[in-house]
């Protein structure tokens, strides 16, 4: 067993998650690599140190180059807002520092790729902070898909939608700022990297990106908002697949809307993330009397379950999702072998949320660069 000093940068809701994740980890999955929780940066010396103190941490900083220059601090989880990734990172790998990188990686497409390079000519382990797709749910559709348990994938529809902007009196907020902070910044990047993973490379795409509330109100009047709030696509997977996917912020009702559906020639799979413990299968072999889709509760026997409880439908949440993504960062490190997503997986799901943008723009479809 091995310590490793973990710095976080950003003690917010993300960095509050990766801190309770790195303390849990060893003891979740006996992991070789034990985090030490070395170094928490905020914005303000006060808030840096009320977050050490909350979290377990040793020390504070206001100054995040001290804590990616600081010898004791050997692995780096950012979780800060996005115009401030691809300094951090660049600055870590320059290093050769291994970073955990919230989404969206860059606050453009350029920062995502220059990241990218940096990465790669480091040589570090880097990966993105794509949570969901964890899920022993989807974990396991992923292993059903790559099987061939539903047959050649020929569809697939998938959504992120939520409402917590529903309501158009809503107030501006830095969430109505910025594209990065838009719908197709903020939760479109999660389905488009659930759809790389259960079915691959996207080769082209037309979609509409669209502002259905052009303001909202703000401390001094009307504030315009300057991204989007809904967008929809659709795409052809290089495998032949046909594909929609929609992303939204202003789905009334919709509090975790992460869903996806994939039709094969030999069945069908569907999974809601607002009930991450079921997985809904279809399988065409069935007698013809007992057809139909019938509901899986994740247990023991899917991946990663078993860690966290012995018993079949009891369930796992969101903060077992961030565990099991520092599993993945602590092994990777352990190793010396990039795990999926690493900054490459992240800058391909950027590079089509930069097509979306044009193909809206110019309403027509766009190709994908292969890589």
């Amino acid at each position: 067993m091995t310590e490793i000093g973990i710095g976080i940068v950003g003690g917010g809701y993300m960095g509050k998650a990766h801190a309770v994740a790195m303390a849990a980890v060893g003891a979740v999955f006996d992991t070789a690599l034990r985090p030490r929780l070395e170094m928490v940066c905020a914005a303000s010396p006060a808030s840096a140190e009320r977050y050490r103190q909350a979290y377990g941490f040793a020390r504070a900083t206001a100054d995040w180059r001290a804590l990616v220059d600081d010898r004791r601090v050997e692995a780096i989880v950012i979780a800060s807002p996005q115009e401030t990734h691809c300094d951090i990172a660049e600055a870590a790998f320059a290093l050769g520092k291994p970073v955990l990188c919230e989404k969206p990686m860059g606050a453009s497409l350029a920062e995502s790729a220059s990241m990218t390079a940096a990465a790669a000519a480091s040589g570090a382990i880097n990966m993105v902070g794509f949570n969901y797709i964890r899920t022993p749910a989807s974990q396991f559709a992923r292993r059903l898909i790559a099987e061939g348990r539903i047959g050649t994938v020929t569809w697939f529809r998938g959504e992120h939608t939520e409402d917590f902007y529903a309501d158009p009196q809503a107030p501006a907020s830095w969430r109505t700022e910025g594209q990065a902070n838009g719908t197709m910044g903020d939760l479109a990047p999660h389905m488009i990297n659930a759809a790389l993973a259960l079915i691959g490379p996207i080769d082209g795409l037309i979609a509409e990106v669209e502002t259905v509330h052009q303001s909202r109100p703000g401390p001094k009047g009307p504030v315009s908002v300057s991204n989007d709030d809904q967008a929809q696509m659709m795409c052809r997977f290089t495998n032949g697949a046909m594909g929609h996917m929609f992303f939204s912020r202003i789905a009334s009702g919709r509090k975790m809307g992460y869903a996806y559906e994939v039709v094969g020639t030999k069945g069908s799979i569907r999974f809601d993330q607002e009930d991450q413990n079921a997985l809904w299968l279809y399988d065409s072999a069935d007698r013809e009397a007992e057809r139909g889709f019938r509901k899986i509760l994740i247990g023991p026997s899917h991946p990663d379950y078993l860690a966290f409880c012995q018993g079949p439908g009891h369930g796992t949440g969101y903060q077992d999702q961030i565990i099991i993504e520092a599993r993945d960062f602590l092994k990777a490190i352990e190793t010396g072998k990039p795990v999926w997503p690493t900054f490459a997986d992240g800058l391909a799901v950027n590079q089509i949320v930069s097509a979306a943008h044009v193909s809206s723009a110019d309403k027509k479809w766009v190709s994908i660069p292969a890589d």
